[in-house]
């Protein structure tokens, strides 16, 4: 398989410390369930299905980087990954999306994944197939019949072959120099009629409790061959499209889609990870009575129950089996707790790990030092207009100061205080750009910071709804 089981923990959480600041436990935690898995694939292998992965329960704030470390460790490993957030499923005879249809999206996802590093892998040569492909709609093939106008007699044939002969050369020739012309971009302005698959299969929608997602059944290959072959249209494009719609074509008649199958819902069932949010909305409230959307709550923990502790899923590719996907849960847990969920499932998600609030450093480190810092997102986003932002460091630590000061005094939303302060911070430039603003640079310091946005943070009946 080709996925990366090989980063030791510790460089795991060298990659994750260049996106997420702090919460060390929490990368700690993950980093061994993910060297675990490549661990299992390297033990004697009549212990290989007895070893199980250790599923984890997140719990903190939110905004603090749960869903980021998942994302990014999924990244990291090569595995196909989906977020899906507890509270969009229902229990068994509620209309809703049922627990399974994650592990179906995790196999659809895997699917794309594998086909798209199969069509990278025959790129190429799917660009060699459609260079040919359009010099013979350039250059149209010699007519296969002789040409009535050669002599008869006893120099008749020999004419032929060496008329056909000339002809060949000279084809050739010219093909050369169009391949040269195609390769350097000459004939990219030039338009050629090229077939195109049209997919006019109709969308089918099934009502009803189960539909046919829920039956584990692909409509377009149930009905789409009803009418023979896929219909065909013409369409004049310039060369430089057509170069492309006939790579994608050509590679993925390249492609053997057995082995993309066989191959992702192998990827799926060893190193598949789902990223399960919001699952303390899912779990009874302390002392709470069962009244409203409440109902459903125990029906969906105990629908998810067999999925977390392994069993069958019927995919539209085939049977999945969840014993070794890697559950990551997270929730805030600041009306239920834990110990709310059912029994079973807290078993499932040995492993919890608290996620600490961030603190002014926090929110310092992560405007400066992430490979994809905030400040380093809006430089570029000005960037592409000609403006050059500069931050001063008094003014960054003067956002930090009031993202904590504003997470503290209203409610605390993590990280996402950074985007509503910087957009608000930066509103008149962003604005502005291009037809308002002359300058090529645009300095953001400390006095700029207070005078833009005191106001606000200190009215904290405007900070509630403009921050």
């Amino acid at each position: 398989m080709s996925f990366n089981h090989e980063l030791t923990p510790h460089e795991i959480v060298s990659e994750l410390d260049r996106y997420i600041i702090g919460q060390h436990e929490a990368k700690k935690s993950v980093a061994i369930a993910l060297r675990n898995r490549w661990r299992r694939l390297n033990a004697p292998e009549d212990m290989r299905d007895e070893i199980m992965p250790n599923n984890i329960i997140m719990i903190g704030p939110t905004g603090v980087g749960k869903t980021e470390i998942a994302r990014r460790l999924a990244r990291l490993a090569g595995a196909p990954f989906i977020k899906v957030e507890a509270t969009k499923f229902t229990e068994v005879g509620y209309v809703g999306r049922d627990v399974d249809s994650m592990i179906r999206d995790l196999t659809d996802f895997s699917i794309n994944m594998v086909r798209e590093e199969y069509t990278e892998s025959v790129q190429e040569r799917a660009k060699e197939l459609a260079e040919d492909r359009i010099l013979d709609l350039l250059i149209p093939p010699a007519p296969s019949t002789p040409s009535p106008l050669v002599p008869n007699g006893p120099a008749g044939p020999q004419s032929e072959t060496v008329s056909k002969t000339e002809e060949e050369s000279l084809r050739s020739r010219t093909r050369d120099k169009f391949r040269t012309k195609l390769r350097t971009g000459e004939l990219d302005d030039r338009e050629v009629e090229i077939d195109v698959a049209s997919d006019q299969s109709p969308m089918l929608q099934v009502f009803g409790p189960m539909g046919m997602e829920e039956m584990g059944v692909n409509m377009q290959d149930l009905f789409g061959n009803l009418g023979g072959n896929k219909k065909s249209k013409k369409r004049r494009v310039p060369v430089k499209e057509a170069r492309d719609i006939i790579a994608q074509e050509e590679a993925s008649k390249l492609i053997d889609m057995d082995k993309v199958t066989k191959q992702a819902l192998e990827r799926v069932q060893q190193a598949g990870i789902v990223f399960i949010d919001e699952i303390d909305k899912v779990a009874s409230r302390s002392g709470g009575g069962k009244s409203g959307p409440d109902v459903s709550r125990e029906g969906v923990q105990r629908d998810l129950l067999p999925i977390v502790e392994g069993s069958g899923v019927m995919t539209k590719y085939g049977l999945v089996k969840t014993d070794h996907i890697l559950f990551i849960a997270s929730g805030a847990f600041h009306i239920s707790k834990p110990s709310d969920l059912i029994p079973e499932l807290q078993g499932r998600f040995p492993i919890r790990v608290e996620l600490h609030s961030l603190t002014e450093d926090d929110f310092y480190k992560i405007l400066t030092i992430p490979k994809n810092a905030l400040l380093k997102q809006y430089e570029a986003l000005l960037a592409s207009e000609g403006v050059k932002v500069e931050f001063s460091d008094d003014a960054v630590r003067e956002v930090a100061h009031m993202a904590a000061t504003v997470n503290e005094d209203v409610e605390n939303i993590g990280a996402r205080r950074l985007h509503t302060i910087l957009t608000t911070l930066l509103e008149d430039v962003l604005f502005d750009v291009p037809d308002a603003f002359r300058e090529d640079t645009y300095v953001v310091d400390r006095a700029l910071v207070k005078a833009k946005l005191s106001n606000v943070v200190e009215n904290r009946d405007l900070s509630q709804y403009i921050l």
